[in-house]
């Protein structure tokens, strides 16, 4: 009986904005690669828009490299650019909410000093 690669079953997934989720179920040689993933799962030509050199990619919620071997039903997302930076974000909801209404501060100790 001759050998061949297993097959591995992979997904990639994409989302464009939020609550918008693209998903293609794939079948790929073993040994094949995030980048042979994207590739194969036509992507690109569904959204030619996207610039798939330029974005970040991962397997499982972690950024991984183009030249990672996947294994069987792994999850491959291709990440879209932050529109905005989490830290600044955070900082403006503060910000909105007032240091009286957010976090620590919301339950203040009566007679404590500010911040605590």
């Amino acid at each position: 009986m001759a050998e061949h690669d297993p097959q591995l079953h992979v997904s990639v997934v994409y989302s464009p904005a939020p609550r918008v989720v693209h998903e293609w179920r794939l079948v790929l040689k073993g040994g094949s690669t995030v980048w042979q993933a994207l590739q194969a799962s036509g992507l690109a030509a569904h959204l030619p828009l996207v610039d798939l050199a330029s974005m970040a990619v991962g397997v499982w919620g972690r950024k991984a490299p183009p030249d990672r071997v996947l294994r069987d039903h792994d999850r491959v997302e291709v990440y879209r650019p932050l529109l905005v930076d989490p830290k600044v974000a955070r900082r403006e909801r503060f910000g909105m909410q007032g240091s009286r209404a957010a976090g620590l501060f919301a339950r203040q100790r009566k007679g404590a000093k500010a911040g605590y």
